[in-house]
C-alpha cells in the first residue's frame, strides 16, 4: 500500500517529537489557540510563560524600590545582561557586551566609531543584499564623511563567500559589514574566514548577529571579531522593541570613539560635570537611559538557553530545516514552491525560505488559517524555525496549510 506523502510527514514528524531531546522546553511558551503553527520565530519570539511573572516582578520592584532601584539593579544591568548573552550565545568574555539601544542605533555607533578608528581609509565594505537597516546605515555615514561604498554583489539565493570578501577589501577598505546569517536567504556566512580576511587588509568587521544569536552557535573572542551587533526579539525572546547588543573586542573599547555622547556612558555620571568624558569599557557605548523594562523577557530566555545548551539548540534547528526541505521537495514542488536556501546545513541560519510565483497572497492566506510564516518581496516565504519552542509537528502540519493555500 502507498503512503501519502503528507501522512508520512505527519508520521516521521511524531517521531521526530517523540526523540527531541528539546521536546519539554515548548512547554516554557505562552501558546495562543488560533495559531497552528508559528514560522515568524525569526522575526519576534514567542513569549514565555514566565515573562508575565517576570514583568510583574518588574512592576513590583520600580513600586517598592522605586529611584533606589537604580542603585540596587538597574544602573548595572546593560553591563549584566549583556555578559549572560555573551556567555551564553556569543563565545564572549565578560567586558565586551552591552545591551543598549536600537539595532539600527548601535550599528550606528559602531561603524561610526570604527571608520574614524581608521584614518585615511575611506572604504566601507557591504554585500548588496544585507538587511536594509544595515545599508542604509552605511550609504548615510559614508555620504557624512565622504566615503566609498564597495559593495559585494550576491546572489539571492545564498550569500556572502570569502573570495567575495577577499577581492573587495583592500589599502581603503576601513569596515566591512556582515550579516552572520542571511535575512533573505539563511546563508551561513564564515565567520571566521571572513574576519581574518578584513584583518589581512587592516580593516575592522563588523558582524551583525540578528538572525544567528541565539539559534547558531557563534565563537566572537575566537574568530578574532571587532564589532558585533545583534537584536534580543527573535531568538532571544525579549519581545516587540526589545534593545539591541553591541559587542565591542576588549583591546578596542578604548580606542573607539562612540559618537553619541550621553550621561549614562560617562565616566561620571553622577558628577554632572561640564564636558563629556568616556567611561572606560564598554560601558561607553551606552549614550541615554537604558529600557529596563524592555530587557526583563529575555533574561528567563537566557535561562532556557543555558540548561538546553547551544550545541543542542544547533543540533535542533539543523534538524528542523532538514525537515522542512525534505517535505517540500517531496510534497510542495508540484504545487509551485522551490527551496531558496542552502541544502548544506553548514551554510543554512534557522529558516527555510521558499519561493512561489504567488507568495505574498499565499502568506495572506497562511495567517487567516493559522499558519504564520512571513513575505519576503518578490517572491520569498520564510519559515523561521525557533529551536526551543518549534515542533516537528507544527512544522509538517504548517506546511500543507501552505500547499492548501496555493491553490487558492
Amino acid at each position: 500500500m502507498t503512503v501519502e506523502p503528507r501522512t508520512a510527514h505527519v508520521d516521521r514528524a511524531r517521531e521526530l517529537d517523540e526523540e527531541d531531546p528539546l521536546a519539554s522546553f515548548r512547554a516554557a511558551f505562552l501558546p495562543d489557540p488560533d495559531v497552528r503553527a508559528y514560522f515568524d520565530g525569526n522575526s519576534l519570539g514567542r513569549p514565555l510563560t514566565a515573562t508575565p511573572d517576570r514583568l510583574a516582578g518588574l512592576v513590583h520592584t520600580w513600586s517598592s524600590r522605586l529611584i533606589r532601584g537604580w542603585d540596587e539593579e538597574w544602573m548595572a544591568l546593560p553591563e549584566t545582561v549583556g555578559d549572560r548573552i555573551g556567555a551564553l550565545t556569543l563565545g564572549a568574555a565578560a567586558g565586551q557586551t552591552v545591551v543598549a539601544d536600537s539595532t539600527t542605533v548601535v550599528l550606528y555607533k559602531l561603524i561610526r566609531a570604527a571608520v574614524a578608528a581608521r584614518p585615511g581609509r575611506d572604504e566601507i565594505v557591504i554585500d548588496d543584499d544585507n538587511f536594509p537597516t544595515d545599508r542604509f546605515v552605511v550609504e548615510r555615514i559614508a555620504a557624512e564623511f565622504g566615503l566609498t561604498v564597495r559593495w559585494v554583489r550576491v546572489d539571492r539565493h545564498a550569500g556572502v563567500e570569502l573570495e567575495q570578501v577577499t577581492e573587495a577589501v583592500g589599502k581603503r577598505t576601513a569596515l566591512v559589514v556582515v550579516s552572520h546569517v542571511a535575512y533573505r536567504s539563511s546563508h551561513l556566512a564564515d565567520a571566521e574566514a571572513i574576519t581574518a580576511a578584513a584583518h589581512e587588509a587592516g580593516a575592522l568587521v563588523l558582524w551583525d548577529l540578528c538572525h544567528s544569536v541565539g539559534s547558531v552557535p557563534v565563537e566572537l573572542d575566537r574568530w578574532g571579531v571587532d564589532l558585533a551587533v545583534g537584536c534580543t526579539y527573535k531568538y532571544l525572546n525579549g519581545g516587540p522593541g526589545s534593545p539591541a547588543f553591541a559587542y565591542v573586542r576588549a583591546d578596542l573599547q578604548d580606542e573607539l570613539e562612540q559618537p553619541i555622547a550621553g550621561w549614562m556612558g560617562s565616566a561620571a555620571p553622577f558628577d554632572m560635570g561640564p564636558h563629556y568624558e568616556p567611561a572606560r569599557g564598554i560601558r561607553r557605548f551606552l549614550s541615554g537611559t537604558p529600557s529596563i523594562v524592555a530587557m526583563q523577557p529575555m533574561r528567563d530566555m537566557l535561562d532556557l538557553i543555558e540548561q538546553a545548551g547551544m550545541a543542542a539548540i544547533r543540533e535542533k534547528s539543523v534538524r528542523l530545516t532538514e525537515f522542512v526541505i525534505e517535505i517540500a521537495d517531496a510534497d510542495l514542488a508540484d504545487a509551485g514552491f522551490t527551496v531558496a536556501t542552502s541544502r548544506d546545513a553548514a551554510r543554512r541560519g534557522s529558516h527555510v525560505t521558499l519561493e512561489h510565483p504567488d507568495a505574498r497572497a499565499i502568506t495572506a492566506r497562511a495567517w487567516e488559517r493559522g499558519v504564520i510564516p512571513d513575505f519576503r518581496a518578490p517572491h520569498g516565504i520564510r519559515v523561521g524555525l525557533s529551536p526551543l519552542s518549534t515542533s516537528f509537528a507544527e512544522v509538517a502540519d504548517g506546511l500543507s496549510v501552505l500547499r492548501e493555500c496555493a491553490a487558492g
